[in-house]
């Protein structure tokens, strides 16, 4: 679960996307030079909120750059576009969706770390409960600014922090 939350926070973060994709069919395969269509999945999880939480992607134009550094370096993955998530409570069948668009990188380090920086307007935060409580921070939630994230090798979030404000705490929102 925790690696799923860590794919979640990459994806999301990755999915912060500042909006400059535009409809064009000269992005119908993808925006050219490397940048393909990030594959977000719907899928259900638990350990974020105190019920579980479906995601979907009613809108998913996000795009993904990977970038290799020379053998033994850092793979970069940056990504770019638009990207709208549904969430919903499984219990309840309550649903909202948020904007969650914005531009981001990740870094993954030799030694298998990550460190993710969503910046642009949007960012999406993804913490299990336990690390949510540990940073002062919502499981879930919708962020106006910037989010830094370092993961050691194991998934343990070593840090996390915020230049900006929270806009949306899901699992409020869901209650």
């Amino acid at each position: 679960m925790r690696r799923f939350g860590v794919i979640v926070a990459l994806g999301a973060m990755l999915s912060m996307l500042g909006g400059a994709v535009t409809a064009s069919p000269a992005l119908a395969g993808g925006r050219g030079d490397g940048w393909q269509l990030f594959p977000f999945e719907p899928g259900a999880v638990t350990g974020f909120c105190p019920f579980g939480v479906f995601f979907d992607f009613p809108v998913n134009n996000a795009f993904q750059k990977v970038l290799k550094s020379p053998p033994g370096g850092s793979t970069i993955l940056l990504l770019n576009g638009s990207l709208r998530i549904s969430f919903t409570n499984v219990d309840t069948g309550k649903t909202i969706t948020e904007n969650a668009s914005g531009s981001g990188k990740a870094i993954v380090h030799p030694d298998g770390s990550l460190s993710i920086r969503q910046t642009g307007h949007l960012g999406l935060i993804t913490l299990q409960a336990a690390d949510a409580e540990r940073f002062g921070l919502p499981p879930l939630g919708v962020i106006g600014g910037v989010l830094h994230e370092e993961i050691a090798p194991d998934g343990t979030f070593t840090s996390v922090s915020i230049q900006g404000h929270l806009l949306v705490d899901i699992c409020a929102a869901l209650s």
